[in-house]
């Protein structure tokens, strides 16, 4: 397994992945959106960071971390916005490899907190989170107030 950051020549492969992870909540991507939303990122590593979870050469997954300034740190924070590897290279250890593999960047780049939002009811994405050390915390509850459309259409 090797993790590589993206290049903007991966897009149309993120996008494809991407596709293919909303597709599993129900949810269909909004292309255009999404190719604005990495070509951002990509030229942009102030605003986070994105890397190709590979086997044998080929794309099977992504991992993509944002970044904040976070008071209760003091200092910057990251937010694990997604983590996807294509169905047929699962339960390989993979996304434990690419996660463990962020959280050393994370460590080396003074990130001083992770953060993930995950369905309470997507068993195997907590398994994978707990296994590297992210735990629940019961005393906050995320709210968002959307001012633009979502990448995904319901």
């Amino acid at each position: 397994m090797n993790t590589r950051p993206a290049q903007c020549e991966d897009i149309p492969c993120l996008l494809d992945m991407m596709a293919e992870f909303y597709a599993e909540s129900g949810y269909t991507l909004n292309r255009a959106i999404a190719t604005r939303a990495f070509a951002g990122l990509l030229a942009d590593a102030r605003l986070g960071h994105v890397w190709l979870i590979e086997t044998q050469g080929k794309a099977v997954g992504y991992l993509m971390l944002t970044l904040k300034f976070g008071m209760e740190y003091g200092g910057l924070m990251a937010c694990l916005d997604d983590l996807y590897v294509v169905p047929a290279s699962r339960n390989q250890g993979l996304s434990t490899a690419a996660l463990r593999r962020a959280l050393d960047f994370c460590r080396n780049s003074g990130i001083r907190a992770l953060t993930v939002e995950v369905d309470p009811n997507n068993g195997p994405a907590q398994t994978v989170y707990r296994r590297v050390g992210f735990n629940e915390t019961t005393s906050r509850q995320l709210l968002a107030l959307a001012l633009t459309k979502p990448s995904h259409i319901v």
